[in-house]
């Protein structure tokens, strides 16, 4: 099958037949009334109208012509200056039992040279209408020709995920800049005229300038009159797409007075020698950095991950990267802040006990003040923001006012710590759930332990600062009078600093782990897994504990993973 021949056309007063009255001719309809057409819908009075079509009727835009399809209908509804014969014509039925029907109004369009679409039926349309994007002045269409409709949504969305925010407007401003050139140059050409003229009749002329005696030849005028549209050529060649729309309005005189100042080359040129052209109108450092950073304030909500920069996501990362104001925990490893700009103010969070409440009000009211002066915050948090993380509280606060966070998901130290313990939360046989608690609950109260199950494993985030309390209700009685149950002998890990260069892992049982830890000491910010699962790839051969230190997980990666981000 040979290609199609793909057009745009402009449709402003054009008379569109659509045949039917389902879903797909109310989506016919729409599209029509987008691009200036007038629809007109062919169906019965008794047929069944799709309930947003119903509503264009009511509304007037669409005229519903209440009867079956007419052979007549093609040459009688449309423009006058067409002699009345329709535009185009759309066919909406389905289903075998219109098939008849449908061939036939292709029949009859073909012959009459008025291009048709019918719905599902490639062989009976005389064009197609492609996935498209639009975006103002821009518009992307995808199609497979009638291969895959699903299929030509699928890459029409994918291709539209790769532009940059609003490049519609950039393209109307480069077509301005275009506009403006040609429309200087032809009225400087028309003042040249004009100016020549003016000499020869008049004798009472001022003192003249002085390049009134500078040779300019006629290659000299056309290429000054090219320069500005080959620069402007050249970088809608070669530009990345998100340098061309961070351009503004107010760039738009820049780049068009850049050309008719003289640069100091030209003003020191010769009568015999040609200037070069002047430098670049825009800085190109300003708008790499400009594309970067949002026009508008927002408020990011991030995960940092367990600690290891390679654990970032990409997208906080970039965040990391474009913020003005990072508002941080302070237990975010110093690994990740080395990534922070020197630029970036930074305000870490003094949190203490009987400070928390205070510090977080703290911090929130300088996002505040930042947003309000039009800045780019990142509420930088350990972990997931949702995890332990007051993510919700804080989205909350900020939505309430005015202010709607974007929150990226970070590594979870929850389930990333085991796993670098070499602890599989789950495991067949041994562990068939996972609960995540926390060992500290509001205003610094022990919350209630889950009671054992022998085949669950569970994570204490912020508990090692309480872990004897902590411990004595796992194995005793609950602040609410009901017996918890977990055997001493249960095993457990004590994981700290998971995934930095300093990470350590304390293998012991509920018995033994308060006085393991008393013994080897702290080494925030840790957690506490307690199960079956705790043992299935590794024990304590015998021992009361055995200390774990370094962390080598992404050994033999380094140039992969390790390297990539902290490089």
């Amino acid at each position: 099958m040979p290609a199609l021949l793909l057009t745009a056309h402009d449709c402003v007063g054009h008379i569109h037949l659509i045949v039917g009255s389902n879903s797909i001719a109310n989506a016919r309809c729409a599209k029509s009334i987008e691009v200036g057409a007038k629809p007109i819908v062919i169906a019965p009075h008794d047929a069944d109208i799709h309930y947003a079509l119903e509503k264009r009727i009511e509304t007037g835009q669409v005229e519903w012509v209440k009867s079956g399809f007419e052979e007549e209908d093609l040459s009688t509804l449309g423009r006058d200056e067409l002699d009345n014969v329709v535009d185009a014509v759309f066919v909406t039925l389905g289903g075998k039992e219109s098939l008849d029907i449908r061939t036939h109004i292709s029949t009859l369009c073909r012959r009459n040279r008025i291009p048709i679409n019918v719905l599902d039926s490639p062989n009976l349309c005389t064009f197609s209408l492609p996935a498209t994007h639009s975006d103002g002045p821009l518009q992307i269409g995808i199609t497979t020709s009638g291969k895959g409709c699903k299929l030509a949504t699928r890459i029409r969305r994918e291709v539209a995920s790769l532009l940059p925010p609003n490049f519609g407007s950039a393209i109307e401003r480069l077509g301005t800049i275009r506009r403006r050139i040609w429309e200087e140059d032809h009225r400087s050409q028309a003042l040249e005229d004009t100016t020549g003229l003016a000499e020869n009749e008049d004798d009472d002329i001022p003192a003249q300038k002085p390049t009134f005696n500078q040779l300019i030849s006629e290659s000299d005028r056309e290429a000054a009159k090219s320069r500005r549209i080959r620069w402007l050529s050249q970088i809608c060649e070669y530009w990345p797409l998100r340098r061309l729309a961070s351009i503004t309005d107010s760039d738009i005189d820049t780049i068009l007075q850049s050309y008719t100042t003289p640069s100091p080359t030209s003003a020191t040129a010769t009568a015999t020698t040609t200037s070069t052209d002047p430098t670049p109108p825009l800085n190109i450092s300003t708008l790499d950095l400009r594309a970067l950073q949002p026009r508008t304030p927002r408020i990011i909500l991030a995960g940092s991950g367990p600690g290891s920069p390679s654990l970032l996501t990409l997208a906080t990362h970039r965040a990391i990267l474009t913020a003005t104001l990072i508002l941080t925990d302070k237990l975010v490893p110093a690994p990740i802040l080395d990534l922070i700009p020197r630029r970036t103010a930074i305000h870490i969070a003094r949190k203490f006990p009987g400070n928390a409440d205070a510090a977080q009000a703290e911090l929130l009211q300088l996002g505040l003040q930042a947003l309000q002066r039009g800045e780019t915050v990142l509420r930088l948090k350990q972990g997931d923001p949702y995890v332990y993380g007051r993510g919700g509280e804080e989205y909350a606060w900020f939505e309430e006012k005015g202010y709607v966070p974007v929150v990226l998901p970070g590594v979870t130290s929850a389930l990333s710590a085991p796993l670098f313990a070499g602890v599989p939360v789950t495991s067949r046989g041994v562990s068939d759930q996972v609960v995540i608690c926390t060992g500290t609950g509001k205003k610094g109260k022990a919350p209630l332990p889950p009671l054992w199950e022998e085949g669950m494993t569970v994570v204490f985030l912020m508990a090692l600062h309480r872990l004897e309390g902590l411990v004595c209700s796992l194995r005793g009685t609950r602040n609410d009078g009901e017996i918890a149950g977990w055997p001493g002998r249960t095993p457990c890990v004590v994981v700290e600093r998971a995934s930095c260069s300093d990470q350590r892992v304390i293998r012991s049982t509920l018995e033994f782990v308060v006085e393991a830890v008393e013994a080897e000491g702290s080494r925030p910010p840790g957690l506490l897994v307690v199960g079956k699962a705790c043992e299935v790839l590794k024990g304590r051969g015998g021992a009361r504990w055995v200390v774990e230190e370094g962390f080598a997980g992404f050994e033999g990666l380094e140039d992969v993973v390790g390297g990539g981000l902290a490089g």
